[in-house]
């Protein structure tokens, strides 16, 4: 935790840039980190964190780790559940760090019931980001 902060950094992965402003500005706001990582593909954010997992393993590379990442569902090329197959890929050290929060406009049960599979899901939340929830983290 940080000057106010209850988090150093999180992850916003979705390709609307605006749902992406608004999220981070929203997560500002409500004060949950003082860094937010966006990222507008799945597959930019799977290399961003393979390149802080190659970071020296220091007290640093601890907080710049995320500790959540809102992520998007519906997304060309690799979509959200194909980014859950590849995060469960990545160093343990992240995977035990970070927790993943389904931030989509799905109202698919199936969805839900899908992201309850992988372990480092925690939160199904549908959109947009409420202030309200972001509290509750």
């Amino acid at each position: 935790m940080t000057d106010g902060f209850k988090y150093f950094s999180v992850m916003l992965v979705d390709d609307n840039e605006i749902d992406n402003i608004i999220n981070s500005k929203m997560i500002e706001a409500s004060g949950l980190a003082e860094v937010t990582y966006t990222h507008n593909s799945a597959s930019g954010a799977i290399d961003f964190l393979k390149n802080i997992v190659k970071l020296p393993n220091t007290d640093a590379e601890k907080n710049v780790l995320p500790a959540f990442i809102f992520l998007d569902i519906d997304m060309p090329m690799m979509d959200g559940f194909q980014f859950l197959e590849e995060f469960e890929k990545l160093d343990s050290n992240l995977q035990a760090s970070t927790k993943i929060i389904m931030l989509s406009a799905s109202i698919n049960p199936r969805d839900k019931e899908r992201a309850e599979t992988y372990k480092n899901f925690v939160k199904f939340i549908n959109k947009p980001l409420r202030e309200s929830e972001l509290i509750q983290l």
